[in-house]
């Protein structure tokens, strides 16, 4: 059994730019109904579709948020140093780069991606 779910952070760091860390939440044993982790704070839910031919510029995230890829075209994520990640259905990452330069987003696949966004303020 997983021992938590992997989480990618974007973050401004002391430098101005954002950076990406790997995290884990951990899950903690709940019995029958499996394993799952400590209730987390949210404030909001918010369904989106981006297109397939989604390039946004450098740009901060909004607020705090979880992004949950659900389906449809993956999205290249670069930060301030050239460092790219690519996130698909299943990949969650926690934007929290509200400060500083920024990140650019781009869509990678012919076709539009359905995400959903859990803000945290």
């Amino acid at each position: 059994m997983a021992t938590g779910v992997k989480v990618t952070r974007l973050y401004t760091g002391d430098d101005g730019e954002s950076h990406f860390e790997d995290i884990e939440v951990p899950f903690e044993e709940s019995g029958l109904g499996g394993a799952m982790s400590s209730r987390l704070p949210a404030t909001g839910v918010v369904f989106r579709e981006t297109g397939d031919d989604y390039d946004y510029d450098w740009h901060n995230a909004p607020r705090r948020q979880y992004i949950l890829m659900l389906s449809g075209g993956g999205v290249e994520i670069e930060v301030g140093d050239g460092t790219t990640r690519r996130f698909r259905a299943g990949d969650i990452l926690l934007a929290e780069d509200t400060t500083g330069r920024g990140h650019i987003s781009r869509a990678i696949d012919p076709e539009p991606r359905v995400s959903v966004f859990v803000t945290l303020e």
